[in-house]
C-alpha cells in the first residue's frame, strides 16, 4: 500500500474473524420473507404488509422494490385488498379490522409467536392472571397484549417487580416476549418468583430457539475476541440483545450495524480477533459483505465457530399453500 507521496503506507493488520455459528435467519424470518415473496408471485403486485415483515431495513427495502407496500394501520390497506400479517404477531382485533374491509388476509406470524398467543388465551380462559415479560410498545408485545387485554400485565424487568399488584397470587402465570436476552428473562422470572412464590410457568420456554442459539454463539465469540460486531438493525430486538449479551459476557465492546458501511474503522485499532455473527433478521448477505470489509483491512483468516445445528424450518401460511395447490 501507498500514499498519494509513493511511500509506503500502513500495512493490513493481520487477524482473524470468528465467525458465529448459528447465525442470521431463523426458520420464523425465512417463512414470513419467503410469504411476501411467494404472494408477489402468486398475485402479482402489490401485495399489503402490515408492519414491516420482519425487522431488517435491507429485507424491507428488497421487498419493497418487488412490489410490496408496507402500512402501518389496517385502514392504509384498500378494501379488498391483500394484507401480510408480520412475523410479530397481531392482536385479534386487527383480524376483525381486515374483516370489516373484507382483505384477503396471509397470516405471516412466526409461530413461536403464535404459541404464546395461545398460552395467553389458555391462561386468561383458566383465569389467571398474566405477567407478560417484554417491551412495551413491541410489535410482538402489542400482538399478544391484545389476546387478553384485562389478564395481562406487561412487565419490562425485575426494577418493575416491586410495584406490581394482582387479584390472585396463586392464579398467576409468567409469559414472555420471544426475542428477549435468556439471561435478562430469567433474572426477572426470579424476582417475580421471590414476590410471588405461587408463581406458574408456561410448559416450555418461550424464548425462541434461534434467540437462544445467536446468545449462546455470541457468548463464546466473546470468550476469545477483541471486539465483537452484530449485523442487524437497531429496531430488531433480538440483534440488540445480542451486542447486549457479548458484553456482558466479557467483550471489551460489541456493536450493532446495519452493514459494512456503518463500521468505524477505529473499532479496529489494537484489534487482532473480531468476533462477527448476525440477527434473527439479518440476510447472509449483509454478513458477507462486513466479511470483504474485514479482509480489506487484513482480516482474512476466518474461522467458523459452532456451537449448535438448526434444522428447523416452518412451512408456508395456509392460505399460500392452499391457492399454491
Amino acid at each position: 500500500m501507498t500514499t498519494p507521496s509513493g511511500s509506503p503506507g500502513p500495512a493490513p493488520r493481520p487477524g482473524r474473524v470468528l465467525l458465529a455459528s448459528p447465525r442470521g435467519w431463523c426458520a420464523g424470518v425465512d417463512r414470513a420473507v419467503r410469504t411476501v415473496e411467494t404472494a408477489l408471485e402468486q398475485y402479482g403486485a402489490p401485495v399489503y404488509v402490515r408492519h414491516e415483515i420482519v425487522h431488517n431495513k435491507h429485507v424491507v427495502q428488497t421487498l419493497r422494490e418487488k412490489g410490496a407496500v408496507f402500512v402501518e394501520r389496517t385502514e392504509e390497506v384498500p378494501e379488498g385488498a391483500m394484507v401480510v400479517f408480520s412475523a410479530h404477531g397481531v392482536a385479534p382485533s386487527v383480524h376483525v379490522e381486515a374483516a370489516e374491509r373484507d382483505l384477503t388476509t396471509v397470516d405471516a406470524t412466526c409461530p413461536l409467536v403464535t404459541k404464546v398467543h395461545r398460552e395467553a388465551v389458555r391462561y386468561a380462559r383458566e383465569g389467571y392472571d398474566i405477567l407478560l415479560i417484554g417491551h412495551a410498545g413491541h410489535e410482538e408485545v402489542i400482538g399478544t397484549l391484545g389476546e387478553a387485554p384485562e389478564r395481562i400485565t406487561i412487565v419490562e424487568g425485575p426494577e418493575a417487580v416491586p410495584d406490581l399488584t394482582v387479584r390472585d397470587a396463586s392464579k398467576l402465570v409468567w409469559l414472555s416476549q420471544t426475542t428477549l436476552s435468556v439471561d435478562e428473562t430469567m433474572e426477572t422470572v426470579r424476582a417475580l418468583k421471590a414476590r410471588f412464590p405461587l408463581l406458574h410457568s408456561p410448559p416450555s420456554d418461550d424464548i425462541c430457539y434461534a434467540t437462544q442459539n445467536r446468545q449462546t454463539a455470541v457468548k463464546k465469540l466473546a470468550e476469545e475476541a477483541d471486539v465483537v460486531i452484530v449485523v442487524g438493525s437497531r429496531n430488531s430486538s433480538n440483534s440488540v440483545r445480542m451486542t447486549e449479551v457479548a458484553r456482558q459476557a466479557g467483550v471489551p465492546a460489541a456493536y450493532l450495524v446495519d452493514n459494512a458501511g456503518e463500521i468505524d474503522e477505529t473499532w479496529l485499532e489494537g484489534v487482532t480477533t473480531v468476533g462477527l455473527s448476525s440477527g434473527a433478521s439479518a440476510p447472509e448477505v449483509l454478513v458477507d459483505g462486513v466479511l470483504r470489509w474485514l479482509a480489506e483491512r487484513g482480516y482474512r483468516d476466518v474461522e467458523v465457530v459452532t456451537t449448535t445445528d438448526e434444522s428447523i424450518t416452518f412451512a408456508l401460511p395456509h392460505e399460500l399453500r392452499r391457492d399454491l395447490r
